[in-house]
C-alpha cells in the first residue's frame, strides 16, 4: 500500500507583491475555478502522485471579529498557501515540484517575504511548512495511478457490454463475469489496458503508524489520573464561557458571496477553503487541540475507510494553525454543492461539527460542546460562508469522479480479479456496471 500524505507551504506575502502575486494565480486559469492543468507556472498535470492541490492568498475577512470578546484587532500579514494530498513522503513530491517547476516556483515565491533569487527551493519550503493539526484522506492507499486505471477499466468493461449485449443474453451472471474477465485479460495483454499491481507498504510508515495507534491511548491511560481531578473544573469553565461567549452570524455580502461562486461548481467535485480567530483564552485553545488531535486519531485509525461519520462524498480534508495559534483554517474537498456540503456535516455529523469549529469567534452557540451551535441552520451557514475563502487556484487530477464513483470502480476490480464468485456474488458485482 502506498499511504497518502499532505503538505502545505506557508508565507507572507510582501505588500508590494500582492498585485503580481493575484496576477500570476489568474494566469494558471483558463477561466475563474477553471485551473490549465498544463499551465506555465506549475504543470499539475506532469505528477501522477497529486492528487488535489491548491494556491490561494489567506485573505482573513473576520479577523475584526475578535473585538466582540474585548480584544483589540490585531495586524496580521498577508499570507500565500500552496497546498495539496499526495502519494508518497511530502519530501520525495516537494524535490519534484523542485525540480519540474523551478521557474514557477521562484515567480511566485519571490512575492514573499525572506524569498530571494538564489534561494534553494527545497530546503525554502520545508523551512515554511505548516503541519495539519488533524488530516482525513477519504481511502488511504488507493493512488492517484490506481484511480486512473480503474476508472479506465469500468469505462473498457461499459463500452465492451453495449456492443456485445446481445451476445451476453441467456447467459449466468457468473459466466458473464467469466467473459468480461476473459476480455479484460486480453486488453492488457495487448497494452491497451494497465491495472498496476499495488506496491508493499513502506516499512517506516507502518511503524509509525502503529506506534501513533498505541501511542494516544497510553498517553490517555498515563494523564488519566490527572484528568479525572482536572475534568469537573475544565467543564464548569467550558460551560460558563458558552453561556457568555458572543454570537457573530450576520448575513454574509452578497458581493463576497457572489465572489466566492465564481470558483465553485464547475465539477462533480469543488475545493472549500475556510479560516478564522479562535476565541481567546487557554480553554479554548487546548479544547481546539484536543478535540483534533482526536479527529486526527479517529480518521486514521478508527473511521470506516471511504466515510467521515457519515459523510462519505470528501476526498481529503484538514485543519491546520496559520501563524501560531490564535487562527486556524480548514480546507477539504468534497463532492457537490457548498449546500449539500453544509447540510451533510449538519445532518450527518453535527456533534463533530460543533466539537470541531465552536471555539472559533462567532460560532453559534453550544451546549456542552457538541449541542446546539450549527443545529441553528441559518446562523451556521452565515458563519462559515463568512469565513470561507476565495481558492485562486485549485486542481484535482480526476475531475468528473466522485468519491463514491472510487469506491465502486475499486470494488469493480476487486470483484473482477476475484477467482470465483457465487451467483448472487457475480449478480451483485454486475450491478456495479
Amino acid at each position: 500500500m502506498t499511504p497518502q500524505t499532505n503538505f502545505m507551504i506557508v508565507a507572507a506575502v510582501v505588500p508590494e507583491r500582492e498585485v503580481a502575486l493575484r496576477q500570476l494565480l489568474a494566469s494558471m486559469n483558463d477561466a475563474p475555478g477553471r485551473v490549465n492543468a498544463n499551465n506555465a507556472l506549475i504543470p499539475f498535470a506532469q505528477f501522477d502522485t497529486l492528487h488535489v492541490a491548491r494556491l490561494l492568498i489567506l485573505e482573513d475577512q473576520t479577523s475584526a471579529d475578535i473585538r466582540i470578546h474585548g480584544e483589540p484587532i490585531p495586524t496580521y500579514p498577508l499570507y500565500f498557501a500552496l497546498l495539496g494530498d499526495i502519494d508518497g513522503t511530502e519530501d520525495a513530491f516537494l524535490n519534484a515540484l523542485a525540480q519540474r517547476a523551478p521557474d514557477g516556483l521562484r515567480a511566485l515565491f519571490a512575492c514573499c517575504e525572506g524569498f530571494t533569487p538564489d534561494a534553494d527551493l527545497v530546503g525554502w519550503m520545508q523551512r515554511h511548512r505548516s503541519p495539519a493539526i488533524a488530516n482525513y484522506v477519504n481511502s488511504r492507499g488507493r493512488t492517484v495511478v490506481r484511480i486512473r486505471e480503474e476508472a479506465a477499466l469500468r469505462d473498457a468493461l461499459e463500452s465492451h457490454l453495449a456492443v456485445h449485449a446481445p451476445a451476453l443474453e441467456g447467459q449466468s451472471a457468473r459466466e458473464i463475469h467469466a467473459t468480461l474477465k476473459r476480455f479484460i485479460d486480453a486488453e492488457q495483454a495487448s497494452g491497451r489496458l494497465t491495472l498496476s499491481d499495488e506496491r508493499a507498504t513502506p516499512l517506516g510508515w507502518w511503524i509509525a503508524n502503529t506506534l501513533h495507534l498505541i501511542g494516544m491511548p497510553l498517553l490517555l491511560l498515563l494523564v488519566s489520573p490527572l484528568l479525572i481531578v482536572i475534568a469537573p473544573f475544565y467543564l464548569m469553565r467550558l460551560r460558563q464561557l458558552e453561556k457568555t461567549d458572543p454570537e457573530l452570524c450576520p448575513t454574509v455580502d452578497q458581493a463576497y458571496s457572489d465572489t466566492l461562486a465564481l470558483g465553485e461548481d464547475h465539477d462533480v467535485t469543488n475545493q472549500f477553503s475556510a479560516m478564522g480567530s479562535l476565541k481567546p483564552g487557554l480553554v479554548r485553545l487546548l479544547t481546539t487541540i484536543v478535540v483534533l488531535s482526536t479527529v486526527d486519531y479517529a480518521a486514521r485509525h478508527l473511521v470506516r475507510s471511504g466515510r467521515l461519520g457519515r459523510i462519505r462524498t470528501i476526498h481529503f480534508a484538514r485543519w491546520a494553525f496559520i501563524g501560531g495559534t490564535r487562527r486556524m483554517a480548514f480546507f477539504s474537498n468534497y463532492d457537490g454543492s457548498v449546500e449539500s456540503y453544509m447540510d451533510d456535516f449538519i445532518n450527518k455529523t453535527g456533534f463533530g461539527l460543533n466539537a470541531s469549529f465552536s471555539n472559533g469567534v462567532g460560532y453559534p452557540r453550544t451546549h456542552w460542546l457538541v449541542l446546539d451551535g450549527c443545529a441553528d441552520e441559518r446562523k451556521y451557514k452565515e458563519f462559515l460562508r463568512r469565513h470561507t475563502l476565495p481558492t485562486q487556484v485549485w486542481y484535482k487530477a480526476y475531475p468528473g469522479l466522485t468519491a463514491i464513483d472510487l469506491e465502486r470502480n475499486t470494488r469493480i476490480r476487486r470483484g473482477l480479479e476475484s477467482a470465483s464468485l457465487s451467483d448472487q456474488e457475480a449478480r451483485e458485482w454486475l450491478s456495479l456496471l
